[in-house]
């Protein structure tokens, strides 16, 4: 995508994770194709429409929790896994109206913050959700500068708060990487072999699966709420598309997990095409609530500067 400037990917990559999560949120658990259904041709609007518990425009969890871990980033200065944690915890105990079975065992448990998720992996052997993958687009413009292997350590560091398998953190991993390379104005899709070499050993073949050219959605083996298929499924969608708005669509069709596919999808096709290739009639709705921070709600302008934000960090 020639001629969208680093800092319009950099808000694209947030602001679009966001639209995704909250455009996807009505459809999630419905059947495939539930979106085309309703909105059958692209460009038409409407389709920020809510429902399933949520107001049109609403993002869900994914994005609230995102904004805990950019806001972190920045106030901080740089990565405090500490203080990153007591958000996610404030915001747990002001009861979202969706948060993830997994990481709200991890945060309502009374462990530090640096052995709840592996203590929770320990006793469950349940830690492969896609929930520390789809908080990802902040973190990943915000250390993109930073180059492949630094910004694969952030991505598992942060995973790791909520999540104790290592298969999370990988998937997060690969996510920055993808991100850092469309920032920087080349193509994601290019980099998928590269960065393989970059995941743990133990997970590569499982990843080099599901980010295969030849790989569908179809074939998946889980679920699309863990973290392998989700983050095929994202790729898969920007992989058949040609645009930020046809990429939401075809992930959003996948049915299952809708909202965060569409963020995870989202945040990696706003970092290809920028912020302005995001519908304006998506963005006008768009709004994050943030429990438990003082009944704060941002807006799309706000997310897309916190993105500039992220981006334009004194290294």
């Amino acid at each position: 995508m020639g001629g969208v400037s680093r800092a319009e990917r950099a808000r694209g990559a947030v602001l679009g994770s966001a639209v995704g999560d909250a455009l996807g949120a009505p459809f999630e658990f419905g059947p495939e194709g539930a979106f085309s259904a309703r909105f059958p041709a692209p460009g038409h609007g409407g389709e920020m429409c809510g429902g399933g518990g949520w107001d049109p425009g609403e993002a869900t969890d994914d994005t609230q929790m995102a904004v805990l871990v950019a806001e972190s980033l920045l106030e901080c200065g740089g990565l405090q896994l500490p203080d990153m944690f007591r958000r996610f915890r404030r915001w747990a105990a002001a009861e979202p109206k969706d948060i993830g079975l997994q990481t709200e065992a991890v945060l309502s448990s009374d462990a530090p913050w640096d052995l709840a998720a592996a203590l929770h992996f320990q006793t469950s052997q349940r830690g492969a959700g896609n929930g520390s993958l789809m908080r990802a687009a902040p973190s990943a413009v915000y250390f993109s500068r930073a180059g492949r292997e630094a910004t694969m350590d952030a991505a598992r560091r942060i995973a790791a708060l909520t999540h104790g398998d290592r298969a999370a953190w990988e998937g997060t991993a690969v996510f920055h990487e993808l991100v850092r390379v469309a920032l920087d104005g080349g193509d994601p899709l290019d980099a998928v072999e590269e960065t393989l070499r970059s995941v743990h050993p133990d997970h590569r073949e499982r990843y080099g699966v599901v980010l295969s050219p030849d790989w569908h959605p179809d074939r998946a083996t889980e679920f699309n709420g863990a973290v392998w298929p989700c983050l095929g499924s994202a790729v898969w969608a920007l992989r058949t598309t040609s645009s930020y708005e046809d990429a939401v669509r075809a992930a959003i069709d996948l049915g299952g997990d809708t909202d965060t596919v569409a963020a995870v999808t989202g945040g990696l096709a706003g970092a290809v095409y920028g912020c302005a290739a995001i519908p304006e009639r998506w963005t006008k709705a768009l709004h994050v609530p943030l429990p438990g921070f003082g009944g704060r709600v941002l807006r799309a302008g706000e997310l897309g500067e916190l993105g500039r934000g992220l981006d334009r960090r004194d290294d």
